[in-house]
């Protein structure tokens, strides 16, 4: 969908806890951070994707744009969630003119959701390895009224939205841009309040996607549960403010499970992988999302997983001006930056 002229917009990151919004222009090097800033949504306005209240996001997005001055309102935004279908596909070789005629045919067995309520989309990687005669394709659907809600939220902030990406593939992009990919097989992992995409490329390729309801709200909802306390001051507490209602070794007894969940439901996800691709390794994992922070989970994913495990860093072959950022503020948030970013680099004509 595109509304705007200007070749430029803003990279809108909308979670369930944040709204994050980056904005970056070509520089000499590659790439300058022109303006970034992340605030917190209220409460429940999202729940598992679902937008739950939309003037109370709408406004945090226009103070989000006023606090930190950002005068473009051409806007690209991710999805993710069960409502976003990723697939690789194999057809039979055709241009992709006719694919794009005889998409809904072929996405019709690979997609749960009736045909008609999706958006579709498709992106041709080439000759199937296998068989000559047909390609691989990579298959994307998104529930059509979740794509309008989305659309409508964008509006209703006064801004135009530009482009819908997923949040996978806008990880994948600020990857490629501050790493080397090349002959690397890396998990891109994005652990966010309430779902955790994961993005495994091969050889700079996505071959395999996955979005599971798994975040960091679990651990605030056990946290509220032991403590019997509001979830909001469970957040607090799990931030590290102090609290009697709830002892250290208790706090750290809930993280641990959480965790171990997470790392397990890593390892069934990595385990395809490889069952997939016999002869391939994992070289490494990059975590990005507030879960990104989790010394613990990283510790024990390396574990779990026996892969090097590091956070990313959106801003690494980033031009960042010191005297215009806060570089702490910039390293502090970094892996919860990383989705905005990404969607940063697209542009208003992108596909």
């Amino acid at each position: 969908m595109f509304f705007g002229r200007k070749d430029n917009l803003v990279g809108l990151d909308i979670g369930s806890n944040t709204v994050k919004g980056a904005e970056l222009v070509p520089s000499k090097t590659g790439w300058r951070l022109k303006k970034f800033g992340m605030l917190d949504l209220p409460p429940g306005s999202i729940e598992d994707g679902a937008i739950k209240d939309p003037e109370a996001i709408a406004e945090t997005i226009r103070r989000l744009f006023r606090e930190n001055r950002i005068k473009e309102q051409n806007i690209a935004l991710s999805i993710g969630g069960y409502s976003v279908i990723v697939k690789n596909i194999s057809t039979q070789t055709m241009p992709e003119e006719e694919l794009q005629e005889t998409i809904h045919f072929e996405a019709e067995q690979y997609i749960p959701f009736d045909i008609n309520d999706v958006n579709l989309d498709f992106l041709i990687l080439g000759e199937n390895e296998k068989n000559p005669n047909q390609m691989d394709v990579l298959l994307i659907a998104v529930k059509k009224e979740i794509v309008d809600d989305y659309v409508n939220l964008i509006k209703l902030a006064r801004l135009n939205p530009c482009v819908i990406d997923v949040d996978a593939f806008a990880l994948q992009n600020i990857y490629e841009i501050n790493y080397d990919i090349e002959q690397e097989n890396v998990a891109l992992i994005d652990i966010g309040a309430s779902k955790t995409s994961l993005n495994i490329l091969k050889d700079g390729t996505s071959v395999f996607i996955r979005d599971v309801s798994l975040g960091c709200a679990q651990i605030s909802h056990r946290i509220a549960a032991t403590a019997d306390v509001p979830f909001e001051e469970a957040e607090r507490i799990k931030l590290g403010k102090p609290s009697d209602k709830i002892l250290p070794e208790t706090l750290r007894e809930i993280e641990a499970a959480v965790v171990a969940g997470w790392c397990s439901e890593i390892r069934r996800a990595l385990d395809f992988f490889y069952s997939t691709y016999p002869e391939d390794t994992i070289s490494r994992i990059v975590l990005s999302g507030g879960g990104a922070h989790i010394r613990e989970f990283r510790y024990a994913l390396a574990v779990e997983t026996s892969v090097e495990v590091e956070a990313i860093n959106p801003f690494k072959a980033i031009d960042v001006d010191d005297e215009l950022f806060d570089a702490a503020f910039l390293a502090k948030t970094a892996p919860q930056a990383a989705i905005c970013m990404g969607l940063a680099l697209r542009r208003v004509n992108d596909k």
